[in-house]
């Protein structure tokens, strides 16, 4: 699962970003609200986590413009204790939930499981199901009938993007800037050639058919009827 951090303060985002890696997401951080703002437009992201205060757009400027564009991704706002009026408009903006500073590392973990949950993304476990698959994030491993997948580091992200979405239409470019970034090159050729990759491992296992192409659109991930 893939998240983004938006925070000014260096240590606390390198902090963030670092724990949040050890648990098995894939976590990146910028410092200033233009940079997480253009990222979380441009990018695919399972959460943000946005500090209210930031250099150029601030927080609740970053929620209102990819609001308005009809982006879902969950919201985690970081706030001093003394912001409680924007942390009002943050939540009636279309943030999702808020942490006050200082706060505990325990917390932040918490508040985020529950966010993925609340999504759909994950379970109790901090696992994903779907039919005979299982994610598992912590470890970065998918498996099928409980036997493990052997799989690239793209090719995890790949199929980790394809369960969470599972059921929907996901466009090649979509799919790209998800995996390997905004400006990658060649994009639609890279995510045909990976999904050729996942399709033959999965053949062995006799699923490679719920990998579908959906014509001069891109993929889905859906078990047949």
């Amino acid at each position: 699962m893939h998240l983004l951090i938006v925070e000014d303060d260096k240590h606390l985002l390198r902090t963030i970003v670092t724990i949040l890696n050890d648990e098995g997401y894939r976590a990146e951080g910028v410092e200033t609200g233009d940079d997480g703002c253009y990222l979380a437009e441009n990018g695919a992201y399972d959460l943000l986590v946005l500090d209210i205060m930031l250099p150029g757009m601030n927080g609740l400027d970053i929620i209102r413009q990819i609001r308005s564009k009809g982006t879902s991704t969950p919201i985690l706002l970081l706030t001093a204790k003394d912001s409680v009026d924007d942390l009002v408009k943050g939540l009636d903006t279309g943030a999702d939930d808020y942490l006050t500073k200082p706060f505990e590392l325990r917390e932040l973990l918490a508040r985020v499981r529950a966010l993925l949950r609340r999504q759909g993304a994950i379970d109790t476990d901090g696992d994903v199901h779907y039919k005979r698959i299982t994610l598992r994030p912590k470890m970065r491993e998918i498996h099928v009938d409980g036997q493990p997948l052997e799989l690239s580091q793209k090719e995890y992200e790949l199929f980790e993007y394809l369960l969470l979405n599972r059921e929907q239409i996901l466009h090649r470019d979509q799919i790209s800037a998800r995996i390997w970034g905004i400006e990658a090159e060649n994009s639609a050729n890279i995510v045909d050639v990976y999904i050729y990759y996942l399709r033959k491992k999965l053949k062995a296992y006799g699923c490679d058919s719920m990998i579908h192409t959906v014509r001069n659109v891109g993929y889905m991930l859906k078990e047949k009827n």
